[in-house]
């Protein structure tokens, strides 16, 4: 069943719990991301949309920490709700991340453009659904593997040749850092092909951030691109 109402369970303190609402046009789906997320101890879902316009709606009301949304859907398409959401002028944008079949170029980029945090195909897996949603949570991005270095080549040609100045140059190592996050590796996999712990690399991306005045990966990697870091 849907549940398009406040969250219950106030006696639920002993966890911080991420609050998501998920949107797609396909009662299956729905049902199905519904089941895998209500499972994890840290996340429960708030409300379900069947549409972009009834997302958006919910979305105003209840506040969710992240919200799970298709691309092409009645009314109100899932790029239209990012930007409604999420995008450029928003005063408190909310974190969205996309989940499609759609593996196009255009909506990728349309929907990173519009202020999402995260896009990943459907056919990901739950493991990778999980973890976008918790990147999300904690202000961070996650895109689908199979989509991220065609994805920030995309994003780089727009804006080629005109890279963002650096508050402050990158150190050698925090340049292998972001030479690893452009293609695509998560935080484990840059830890463990640097041989460092997963808070060390937390603190360089911290650092890399601060200096590129990035707000997520995803910005991140697209200067990568774009300055000729990787190629």
């Amino acid at each position: 069943m849907d549940r398009n109402d406040p969250p219950r369970g106030a006696g639920r303190i002993s966890r911080v719990t991420i609050r998501v609402l998920i949107a797609d046009d396909q009662q299956l789906v729905r049902t199905g991301f519904q089941m895998i997320l209500d499972a994890q101890a840290d996340m429960e879902v708030v409300a379900t949309a069947a549409d972009g316009a009834e997302a958006v709606e919910h979305a105003r009301r209840l506040r969710p920490d992240v919200c799970l949304l298709d691309i092409r859907m009645p009314r109100l398409d899932g790029l239209e709700a990012t930007r409604l959401l999420a995008g450029p002028g928003v005063p408190d944008p909310m974190r969205v991340v996309i989940v499609t079949t759609f593996d196009l170029d255009e909506y990728v980029y349309g929907a990173l453009r519009a202020g999402a945090t995260g896009f990943l195909l459907k056919d990901s897996g739950p493991t990778l659904l999980i973890e976008a949603i918790r990147a999300a949570a904690a202000g961070d991005a996650l895109v689908s593997p199979s989509v991220t270095v065609r994805l920030l080549e995309h994003l780089a040609r727009p804006r080629e040749g005109r890279s963002r100045p650096l508050v402050e140059p990158l150190t050698e190592r925090e340049l292998d850092v972001v030479r690893l996050v452009a293609r695509g590796r998560t935080n484990q996999e840059v830890a463990a092909e640097l041989f460092v712990s997963l808070s060390t690399v937390k603190t360089h991306l911290g650092s890399i951030q601060g200096k590129l005045g990035a707000r997520n990966r995803v910005e991140i990697a697209a200067w990568a691109w774009e300055s000729g870091v990787v190629s």
